[in-house]
């Protein structure tokens, strides 16, 4: 059978689609179909021959989205594979599995219903993620299914880091703990340090900074997470794009007494009118409009890239302080990969943590580099790394993974 493996990221309104050829570690063809059910519906696509399709589609759910994709993809002319025959497995994105799935699995009706009962937990990408699993199971009959869990990752958090100060039962009851998110990001991204640090993982201690409209940051040890920002939800931790992050749980119930806010009303507050978006007021929560503003002279909106540059050097300094150290410091995503302004910003004072620190060099922070470079000074202790995220290539690593630990001997 042909090492072919799909990767699905099956969103709300869009679905992502990335087919590689493990055996070259090559993409064969990516596309994704965007704006399902919302009108201006999409197809983006691009194979490894170069052929590129661009156009409207009549497409209304993840279901006729995975059709659309299963035909071109295997269309005579524009396609790479001629059935599902030439795959080995399809590998799908799932942000929750909870307490109860800490790696990726073949998926069985066992993990369906995991998956559903965290629905409460993630409701805005465990329906469309399963949704993407049962499609895929009645386009491509038989083939191997495999989901990965954007919360695995975490499940090595110990207890004195996920533990609320919140009334044991709690947790023990309804499952209320940190949890964290982006989690196959932060494990391609500390993999790839390694790699450029030419050390084993395990020896290491690195701080990945996803930074994005969704940010967060993890704390890397010898391989594993042992702190995250992100929590219970994603709402916790960094300043986002539109998100609050850490705020004193105090003021949802001022918002409702004295606002008169319902709690659906809050929860939107707090994840669609926050962050950087409702601190600049410009009517954006693209970083790259609110930096601009700033730059031309809206205090607000330098305000807003401040005080979210400011909540990411915290984070570093707290987890240079659980780790008891560092050795790199690994910038990823649409923010961290493309901002040298907030780069430095973030940076900016810690030449003094930990020996001769960590030391920005500005010319390499600056320098119009697309794909992964180093960022440090040659006197700094600690490596500092732009690296590019491949959260779709780290996914089909783990399928593959997982198919070879499960096949027969």
């Amino acid at each position: 059978m042909d090492e072919n493996i799909l990767v699905i990221n099956a969103g709300s309104s869009s679905v992502k689609f990335t087919l590689f050829e493990m055996e070259t570690d090559t993409v064969a063809a990516h596309g994704v179909i965007e704006r399902i059910g919302l009108g201006g519906t999409r197809l983006l696509y691009e194979n490894f021959k170069g052929k590129k399709i661009k156009r409207g589609v009549s497409v209304i759910t993840t279901g006729e989205a995975i059709g659309l994709m299963t035909s071109v993809v295997t269309d005579e002319n524009d396609g790479v594979i001629r059935s599902g025959a030439e795959m080995s497995a399809i590998g799908h994105r799932v942000v929750h599995g909870g307490e109860k799935i800490s790696a990726p699995v073949i998926v069985d009706e066992q993990v369906k219903h995991i998956i559903r009962q965290c629905y409460d937990l993630a409701p805005l990408h465990n329906p469309h993620n399963l949704n993407g699993i049962e499609s895929c199971e009645k386009h491509f009959p038989g083939l191997v299914q495999v989901a990965v869990f954007d919360t695995a990752f975490h499940t090595t958090l110990p207890e004195h880091a996920y533990l609320y100060g919140l009334p044991y039962r709690l947790y023990r009851e309804d499952g209320i703990r940190r949890y964290g998110f982006h989690g196959t990001s932060h494990q391609y991204v500390s993999r790839q340090a390694a790699r450029l640090l030419k050390r084993p993982l395990a020896e290491l201690k690195i701080i990945t900074c996803h930074l994005g409209n969704g940010s967060s940051i993890t704390a890397v040890d010898g391989g594993k997470s042992v702190d995250t920002s992100m929590g219970f939800t994603p709402l916790e931790g960094l300043i986002m794009g539109t998100r609050c992050g850490d705020i004193d749980p105090a003021i949802c119930h001022y918002l409702k007494s004295r606002k008169g806010l319902d709690p659906d009303q809050i929860y939107d507050l707090l994840n669609h009118q926050s962050g950087i978006f409702g601190l600049a007021g410009i009517g954006s929560s693209d970083f790259r409009d609110i930096l601009g503003a700033g730059q031309r002279g809206n205090r607000r909106a330098a305000n807003a890239i401040s005080v979210y540059a400011y909540r990411v050097k915290k984070y570093i300094g707290a987890y240079i302080a659980a780790m008891g150290g560092i050795d790199a410091l690994v910038f990823t995503a649409g923010i961290g990969e493309n901002s040298p302004v907030i780069r430095e910003m973030i940076c900016n004072g810690l030449q003094e943590i930990n020996g001769l620190g960590i030391i920005l060099d500005p010319e390499k922070n600056a320098a119009e580099i697309h794909g992964t470079f180093e960022i440090h000074g040659d006197r700094s202790r600690v490596k500092i790394f732009v690296i590019p995220t491949d959260e779709e290539k780290e996914i089909a690593r783990q399928t593959r993974d997982v198919l070879r630990t499960h096949s027969p001997t």
